[in-house]
């Protein structure tokens, strides 16, 4: 049955905008009369909304590391630096690797 509910995504996003947290919601859809029903499906839905802006910024995260990654595999067997070769090696990648686990763990949490 819950499938049939309307949540309205403008209200979502205004909650998302403003911040607020799962409490303040609940407490605001309460004070409105609405059924245990409709709340559930906009704490779902405003859920859904938060978790697909995180996987957002994840996926720009990875996406970072997989450029800085590819830069340096190309400094490293071009050393056009060879007394930097250490630091794009082992400082670049290790950089690189940082963030591509840090956008893995945005996207999977």
């Amino acid at each position: 049955m819950s499938e049939d509910l309307y949540v309205s995504p403008a209200i979502v996003k205004k909650w998302i905008a403003e911040n607020l947290d799962l409490t303040s919601i609940e407490h605001n859809l309460k004070s409105e009369r609405f059924s245990d029903d409709v709340i559930v499906a906009y704490v779902k839905e405003y859920r859904k909304q938060k978790l697909g802006q995180k996987q957002g910024y994840g996926f720009i995260v990875i996406s970072i590391g997989a450029v800085l990654g590819f830069v340096s595999c190309v400094l490293t067997l071009t050393n056009p630096f060879p007394e930097l070769f250490h630091a794009i090696l082992y400082g670049l990648t290790s950089i690189a690797v940082l963030l591509i686990m840090a956008g893995l763990y945005l996207i999977f949490e």
